[in-house]
């Protein structure tokens, strides 16, 4: 036991997880910023009465819905750049995937919000001689982000745990560097992959349970 936990403290171990926990915040939250723009106008846009525009969006949506992000990332790190010559670093490529990801699933999220809007809400407004920007900014968007606002915590939540998977792609992420680690201590101390591993799960409920609470929270203001 104490072999196993004295891992974490050996050389420079503890500061090279925090370090990788730190590379898996950065690039959820970049993709998170870029992915929540770009999704909340395409929930915009989805709201549209246009048939076409909602097929195109849909498709979208589906394609990023029912193909598993894994399969993504390799698409887009080992196929795309050998067809077509090109070379492009996991951080890059993880960013891409990620956004594109968070951006399917914001725009359902806005749609939604967006479409819960009461349509006496939404005919007062017209009432008042309110065009379509106007009865966005004050009609749909002051009703609608409210109910939103859950389901965008938890997609951050989400976001951050599924960071998990860049190391398949050779994003020096946490878990890559736990399973270095494990690598390397594995032969001499057994108990090696329960405290890393353990370790790493407490990194990821020190950053993701706050931001679980912050959605029941939200839930519970809104449903009051």
């Amino acid at each position: 036991m104490y072999l196993g936990i004295s891992i974490l403290w050996d050389g420079n171990n503890l500061g090279r997880l925090l370090l990788g926990l730190w590379e898996a915040i950065k690039i959820a939250g970049v993709s998170l910023g870029f992915g929540i723009i770009l999704g909340t106008f395409f929930g915009v846009i989805r709201t549209f009465p246009s048939s076409l525009i909602r097929i195109i969006f849909r498709i979208y949506l589906e394609i990023f819905r029912i193909i598993p992000l894994l399969v993504l990332l390799y698409v887009f790190y080992y196929i795309l750049p050998e067809n077509f010559n090109i070379d492009l670093p996991n951080q890059l490529v993880s960013v891409l995937v990620f956004i594109l990801w968070i951006s399917a699933e914001m725009s359902e999220i806005i749609r939604s919000s967006l479409m819960s809007v009461s349509k006496h809400q939404i005919e007062s407004g017209k009432a008042l001689g309110f065009n379509r920007l106007q009865l966005y900014q004050y009609v749909y968007f002051p009703q609608g982000i409210k109910s939103a606002i859950p389901s965008m915590i938890n997609l951050v939540t989400r976001v951050i745990k599924t960071t998990s998977l860049l190391m398949m792609i050779g994003v020096t992420e946490v878990i890559r560097v736990g399973q270095q680690m494990i690598e390397h201590y594995a032969v001499t101390i057994s108990t090696a992959p329960l405290w890393i591993y353990g370790f790493i799960f407490m990194l990821y409920f020190i950053v993701c349970f706050p931001l679980n609470m912050a959605a029941k929270f939200w839930e519970r203001r809104i449903g009051g």
